[in-house]
């Protein structure tokens, strides 16, 4: 009974980081560090692995963590959220609270044993996430996702400065490709449970915006991301691997976003959103692979 109980324990807390976001962001700095590796041909060593991705998985879940904390309440109110772990009451917002300042802490610490560059990143990313959108726009502004999104960026870059500051730009690039992303996935969701968001007073986009509106700047932000990803092939370091897949990957993610243009319903947002990771995940499988072909 009491291992039972352990487990079940566990698994709130491991729920409440909200595993699905932290997996992505965990692979964008995989997948940078990767791709520098191969481009500069500098090794990864194995206790470098485990301080980039120790810190980015424990930064990117406190993060998840504290933004759960802070938005308890309006979780609270929305269908989608209100089986989460603090405001069903599996887990204390004290607590959670405690447990997200725990991971801050090791996120900082491991980001401070890779170099100062990971660390500052590590710092502005936590600062972005959990202040910037959570505590001062998300609840204000409709460009609470615009200005919060710098923080989804901070991994792919970490990742980059990791291994090395060569070309800088293109770990630069990296970043603002899951910048650009954030919009496109995160209004589609949106869209796709509206009411909840009116329901709790949030000024995302499709709630202070009409249908038509939203779907045009969906599709807008949409295509800035899929013609930015072809950006990184003119830098002479990557070729037709890369190219290809960002090809065929936002030829999809742009049919669908037409889709929703045409037709906005919440079978194609939720259609939209569901694909947007696969995509992201397409494109930075994409730079590792060429990488390693370099």
């Amino acid at each position: 009974m009491i291992q039972i109980q352990l487990v079940d324990k566990l698994k709130n807390y491991y729920e409440l980081t909200k595993p699905k976001i932290w997996y992505l962001l965990v692979f964008t700095a995989f997948g940078s560090a990767l791709t520098a590796s191969f481009l500069f041909d500098i090794p990864i060593s194995p206790v470098t692995w485990i301080l980039l991705l120790g810190g980015v998985a424990a930064g990117s879940a406190a993060a998840d963590t504290l933004t759960g904390y802070n938005d308890r309440d309006i979780d609270a109110i929305m269908d989608r959220t209100k089986d989460r772990p603090i405001p069903s009451g599996r887990v204390s917002p004290r607590n959670a609270l405690i447990f997200g300042l725990i991971l801050t802490a090791i996120s900082l610490i491991f980001s401070w044993f890779i170099n100062i560059w990971a660390f500052i990143l590590m710092v502005f990313g936590l600062f972005d996430n959990i202040i910037v959108y959570s505590k001062w726009l998300k609840r204000r502004s409709q460009s609470n996702i615009l200005l919060g999104g710098f923080s989804g960026g901070a991994p792919a870059l970490i990742g980059y400065v990791t291994v090395t500051t060569q070309n800088i730009e293109i770990g630069i690039v990296m970043a603002a490709l899951v910048f650009l992303w954030i919009p496109t996935h995160i209004w589609s969701l949106a869209l796709h449970v509206k009411k909840d968001y009116q329901k709790a007073n949030v000024p995302m986009l499709p709630v202070v915006s009409n249908e038509k509106t939203s779907v045009r700047i969906i599709a807008g932000t949409t295509i800035m991301m899929v013609f930015f990803s072809i950006l990184p092939f003119f830098f002479n370091q990557f070729g037709l691997i890369y190219l290809i897949t960002t090809i065929i990957f936002g030829a999809i993610m742009l049919a669908l976003s037409l889709w929703l243009l045409i037709k906005p319903s919440e079978r194609a947002s939720w259609t939209v959103f569901k694909f947007s990771s696969p995509y992201l995940t397409a494109i930075f499988i994409a730079f590792i692979v060429d990488a390693f072909f370099h």
